[in-house]
């Protein structure tokens, strides 16, 4: 019930026809779009350190974008940012970063060395991963994805004290469910094949991701998820 009353008092996306908050007035503002896995990474790091208070949520309507957001708030035009002490910073992987590191909360990034390198190597590996799993699904042969999800098959058994990659919820979990939340619905019902498939650990990891409300409170209709694929890339075929 708890997810349920957070979702239903999500602001509504502010469009071309929106006013802009007063900026730069002291108060920190993350910028994202609800459908962005990119900016999602910042609002379920924002949610886990619960810093709903300290950090306002301010959505964006990406396909009726207001003027005002390029012109006096972020020039990149594009999601996520965060207005924080007098200025604006972009790129979700910074930006989980920077709000772990200068915002009160749970760590989500272990201090012990050996998982601090392996952590560093899952995130600089993640485009990597997304291309690759983002491409076999345009083509249409999900098989081709199998080594993108084989690597965090293997990544999943690098440590033994917890289900996550880095064995406790961390950077590296926010980093990747986004993603992984988009591509196991459109390999299900388009492609009629499951991920998590021959997979236990990958299956275990998006079990108990799934029980961390920080993460279900940005989850997307998995049905939309299918929905907007199909319009994007079968209609076009």
């Amino acid at each position: 019930m708890a997810t349920l009353s957070v979702q239903a008092v999500r602001p509504p996306p502010l469009t071309s026809t929106s006013d802009p908050p007063p900026l730069f007035d002291g108060t920190t503002r993350l910028y994202i779009s609800y459908s962005c896995p990119y900016a999602q990474r910042v609002w379920i790091t924002r949610n886990y350190k619960r810093l709903q208070d300290k950090i306002k949520l301010v959505p964006i309507d990406l396909q009726d974008r207001p003027a005002w957001y390029k012109e006096k708030v972020y020039p990149e035009n594009k999601v996520p940012s965060l207005e924080h002490n007098g200025k604006v910073l972009g790129e979700s992987l910074d930006l989980i970063k920077y709000v772990d590191a200068n915002f009160e909360g749970t760590p989500l990034f272990p201090a012990d060395p050996a998982k601090k390198k392996f952590g560093e190597q899952l995130l600089s590996h993640v485009d990597t991963f997304n291309n690759d799993a983002s491409s076999s699904l345009k083509g249409g042969v999900v098989q081709q994805a199998s080594s993108a999800f084989e690597y965090l098959e293997n990544a999943l058994g690098k440590f033994d004290d917890g289900p996550f990659f880095l064995g406790q919820f961390s950077l590296v979990d926010i980093a990747y469910i986004p993603f992984v939340e988009r591509f196991q619905p459109v390999s299900v019902d388009v492609f009629k094949h499951d991920i998590t498939e021959g997979r236990p650990k990958l299956a275990t990891w998006i079990e108990e991701v799934n029980k961390i409300d920080a993460y279900k409170e940005t989850k997307l209709d998995p049905q939309e998820i299918v929905d907007r694929f199909k319009k994007r890339y079968l209609s076009q075929q």
